[in-house]
């Protein structure tokens, strides 16, 4: 199996070679060549397992097959639970806060630590990986990367513009990890990080990788998690799951794409974003005009130009076909806050704000749409992490989970950038 980049279908890499390049050299996204249609025989409750055979037909041949189940089993150590909500049996949550950073990015940040530590083994200089994050995926990223070797990680996230929880994951490491504030906007740290890919000057002085979802060892591994609650459904109910995600930069709709493109028994996506409506105007309207992004309190998906849509245009090369196989909602914040507040009586759960986002997406749903599906609603992170914006809303505080609590016994460490190529380098 071989990955082509979004930008020139005969530029051809190896699995192994896209999670070290992380972006293609013309500035692409790595896709697969092809689709096989999968029949995963694993139990749907061996997270680890379903995400082994999955991946299984994209590294035949590349240096990851053999060390392939010991890779999942590191990184894929927790669950991804089911859990009902409701008494309808129509309606289900995906936790996937259960991870070391209590975010959904876990999953594919685990994996790919373990699979480039394996690669990089004897590497003669250490691979600089560059991250932006609009919030989760950099503490997702510092933890799983954290002082192993053959690996240097540099973190960029927007001053003011995350949570002070989420600051802390970002701030609290050391050793082979540096954090950077940089005044701007998540679009800026990513187009940082594109730039610098970019840059004669600075490919050659480093080994460059990223490890935002723009990585394929990233997003192919989160298909894992898709195809095993689906799998649920499917044999308990005979029916395809539906899901609804809350979506920024699209890398977590994009693994769940991919999973029914290779045979999951997925029906309907549904894209649930913020204000921060560029996609669902592409998908809604045809015309793709990006935009700068607007701060909320989903701070997670504030992206105006999502780096994933290129995946999803790859795959669907218009705005029709694009319309045929997900839809997109805008959300804005008084309707999250109202979310939080009604799901907690109707369902007794406390939602993170970008969960309440795909929440009340599914809401707005027809009844006929929302009486007819086996529905899964997407939890991406845990409350607590936001704990300063939802605490207020229920009139109570939330207990923090361990895996949170203890970030908080680290120091914080970052430095201060503005949102240019050149204070980049020179910080770097």
């Amino acid at each position: 199996m071989q990955f082509s980049s979004t930008r020139n279908a005969q530029k051809r890499v190896g699995f192994a070679t896209a999670l070290t390049q992380g972006l293609a050299s013309d500035g692409g996204l790595y896709v697969p060549t092809e689709w096989p249609k999968l029949t995963l025989t694993a139990d749907a409750g061996d997270l680890a397992g379903v995400a082994t055979q999955l991946l299984e037909p994209f590294v035949r041949g590349d240096p990851i097959e053999e060390p392939l189940p010991q890779i999942t089993r590191e990184a894929l150590n927790f669950g991804a639970p089911l859990v009902a909500l409701g008494n309808t049996g129509r309606l289900s949550v995906l936790e996937l806060f259960h991870g070391p950073t209590a975010a959904f990015k876990d999953y594919g940040a685990r994996f790919l630590a373990a699979a480039l530590t394996h690669l990089r083994r004897g590497a003669s200089r250490p691979l600089k990986i560059l991250v932006a994050t609009s919030g989760d995926t950099g503490g997702a990223v510092a933890a799983a990367f954290h002082r192993r070797a053959g690996t240097e990680v540099t973190v960029l996230y927007p001053k003011g513009l995350v949570s002070p929880t989420q600051e802390r994951q970002l701030t609290c490491w050391d050793d082979n990890v540096r954090t950077f504030a940089v005044r701007g906007r998540f679009d800026d740290c990513q187009r940082l990080v594109k730039e610098a890919f970019a840059d004669p000057q600075l490919r050659e002085r480093y080994e460059l990788s990223s490890a935002n979802s723009i990585n394929l060892g990233r997003l192919l591994p989160q298909a894992a998690y898709y195809w095993a609650s689906s799998l649920v459904i499917w044999h308990a109910h005979g029916e395809r799951a539906s899901f609804v995600i809350p979506s920024g930069n699209l890398g977590n709709a994009t693994a769940c794409v991919w999973a029914r493109q290779l045979g999951a028994p997925i029906d309907t996506i549904v894209l649930a974003h913020n204000v921060n409506r560029t996609v669902p105007d592409f998908i809604n309207e045809g015309m793709l005009r990006p935009k700068a992004s607007v701060a909320t309190l989903s701070s997670s998906m504030d992206v105006g130009n999502p780096s994933n849509l290129e995946r999803l245009i790859s795959l669907f090369p218009d705005a029709a076909r694009l319309r045929a196989a997900v839809s997109a909602v805008s959300i804005d914040d008084e309707a999250t806050s109202e979310r939080i507040r009604s799901d907690l009586k109707q369902y007794g759960h406390v939602w993170c704000p970008h969960t309440a986002v795909a929440a009340e997406a599914f809401a707005r749903l027809s009844p006929k749409l929302r009486a007819s599906g086996r529905w899964v609603l997407v939890a991406t992170a845990h409350p607590a992490k936001f704990r300063e914006i939802v605490e207020p809303l229920i009139g109570r505080a939330l207990p923090m989970p361990e895996n949170l609590a203890r970030l908080f016994d680290r120091p914080s460490k970052f430095d201060e950038i503005a949102a240019t190529l050149d204070e980049l380098k020179r910080a770097l």
